[in-house]
């Protein structure tokens, strides 16, 4: 049983939350799902204990006073956004109580976390119910109930989360706005996170894994779309953020509370936080000009953000219009190098994943490729046979009607994209996409990586080799001329065309020296070399 918490220890908790905020921002980040400008929940109170860590770990011994006023200072420093700032400001409460003292039971890191709570909502203008302020308040209280008789501080930590997360599941019901979206607040799931890794530290967990899932349902896009549509003017356009240093030496503290009151006289969301030393101000006004000529009558203005929160408005609802607007059919193929990238593209790819062999993507990458494509039905080209597989495991997962074209290697993906008629139905076009891989034979040249005896051949490390997408067909020591002998295995007498899709490692001058040959060898054959990029193959050779 874990009685009491001294410096060392308050360090490597620190560390586990912003750890534990970095693998799971993109998931609190998923429940903003709101319609305006202020978003990114998760990434914004990670980047702001990110900034709070890094201050701590430059602290040069683990005193509780040293490491809290660097965990407050990095704090505020780094806050980004209004999650960011008020969690900024809870740190500023904790720390304020716990800098005090180098040992820290749990009675003393309840009137912390009281203290947290104080400060974060006196740092906003109009505290809401149903936000992070809800759940640090909980936090508090349950805390000091429990601290009078739990002196474990695991227990004491497990109770804490617990309750916070049951008051968490009930946002929904304290914020229509919630309520309608189908999501629990995120800044308030972010905090939980937060104290979720300090708990871990304590329990010496270091795996660092936190999974939660808000069984509630997502807003549908056309949902989405009716609230942008529904949305009342913004009153205020300019989402502005700047902190103020080095004060004048007239400034004082009332000076600070002053600017507060005239921001709030040209807009809202006013966070004016901080001391004599650094203060962050946040407003949304018509006028960030006159908020910025406020500042400078107390001291030097730094770190200016101003984001045009209309301009940002009008573009989600055109990108919302967008995804409304699905058309029938998409493609998303997967390329090993920039150039054959750059070739999907031009052939009306919608989406390419960079991938191939020694690098084949996940599911969850092609699913994610899929779900960028605004289409009702999507091709998806695996260009590897070690990646189909991955492929048919992503259309399980996918809402969307994913049709995987077995393509085997990247001439035959570029054949089935060349093969795409967007007037045809998708049958028509699934008909179409697998004849045209029958015209096609296809070779790649590498390197051997091991001494063996295979296909007839006996290989040393470092022997080029020439191969189709089952066998060895050719080796030797120079890339050209083991290039050549694949191709004569190839070319057939109904061969009519000779690409060559020169890798990262061979320059143009060669790949053009090395078509010419190929031309004079077989004039009937129309012969083309084109950048790929691809790295470990020299060259892919496509002959149909």
């Amino acid at each position: 049983m874990q009685k009491t918490i001294n410096g060392s220890v308050f360090k490597k908790m620190i560390i586990a939350g912003a750890s534990l905020l970095e693998q799971n921002k993109k998931l609190v980040d998923a429940l903003n799902v709101f319609p305006v400008p202020d978003g990114d929940t998760g990434t914004n109170m990670f980047l702001t204990v990110k900034s709070a860590t890094t201050e701590v770990n430059n602290c040069i011994n683990n005193n509780m006073d040293s490491l809290c006023e660097a965990y407050s200072k990095g704090a505020l420093r780094g806050a980004r956004g209004n999650s960011g700032v008020i969690t900024s400001q809870i740190i500023k409460g904790i720390t304020t109580v716990l800098g005090q003292q180098q040992e820290i039971s749990t009675k003393i890191f309840a009137k912390a976390i009281k203290e947290g709570a104080n400060v974060a909502y006196k740092s906003v203008t109009k505290p809401k119910e149903g936000t992070i302020l809800t759940i640090i308040r909980t936090m508090a209280e349950t805390a000091l109930e429990i601290s009078k008789k739990c002196q474990d501080f695991e227990k004491f930590f497990e109770i804490v989360i617990d309750k916070a997360e049951e008051i968490l599941q009930q946002t929904p019901e304290m914020l229509p706005v919630l309520k309608k979206a189908g999501v629990v607040d995120a800044g308030g799931r972010g905090l939980i996170v937060l104290f979720t890794g300090y708990y871990k530290a304590l329990c010496g967990d270091e795996t660092l894994t936190f999974n939660f899932e808000d069984n509630k349902p997502v807003q549908s896009v056309d949902d989405v779309i009716a609230d942008i549509n529904n949305l009342s003017e913004i009153e205020f356009g300019y989402c502005t953020e700047f902190m103020i240093i080095h004060m004048l030496k007239k400034t004082t503290e009332a000076d600070i509370d002053k600017l507060r009151e005239k921001l709030m006289e040209i807009g809202d969301s006013v966070l004016c936080i901080g001391d004599l030393s650094l203060v962050k101000v946040h407003v949304h006004t018509n006028q960030p000009n006159v908020a910025l000529g406020y500042a400078l009558e107390l001291g030097e203005i730094w770190n200016i953000k101003i984001e045009n929160m209309l301009e940002q408005n009008r573009e989600l609802k055109k990108n919302m219009k967008k995804v409304e607007e699905l058309k029938p059919m998409g493609m998303v193929a997967i390329a090993p190098g920039e150039g054959l990238a750059n070739l999907f593209t031009d052939l009306l790819v919608d989406q390419v994943i960079a991938g191939g062999q020694t690098m084949n993507p996940s599911a969850d990458d092609i699913l994610n490729a899929v779900s960028k494509v605004t289409a009702e039905n999507v091709f998806v080209f695996p260009n590897n046979k070690n990646i189909i597989l991955a492929a048919e495991q992503a259309r399980e997962l996918s809402d969307k009607k994913i049709i995987v074209i077995p393509t085997k290697n990247v001439p035959e993906g570029i054949s089935a994209a060349l093969a795409f008629n967007p007037e045809a139905s998708v049958e028509e076009n699934i008909d179409n996409m697998k004849s045209a891989l029958d015209n096609i034979k296809s070779g790649s040249v590498t390197y051997a990586v091991r001494s063996t005896h295979v296909d007839g051949f006996d290989l040393s490390v470092g022997d080029i080799i020439g191969l189709d997408d089952k066998s060895i067909l050719s080796k030797g020591k120079d890339v050209q001329k083991t290039t050549e002998d694949l191709i004569e295995k190839l070319v057939d007498d109904q061969s009519v065309n000779i690409t060559l899709f020169y890798g990262e490692d061979i320059s143009e001058e060669s790949a053009e020296k090395l078509r010419e040959k190929i031309e004079k060898l077989y004039p009937y054959c129309e012969v083309t070399s084109i950048f790929g990029g691809q790295p470990v193959y020299y060259y892919i050779v496509s002959v149909e």
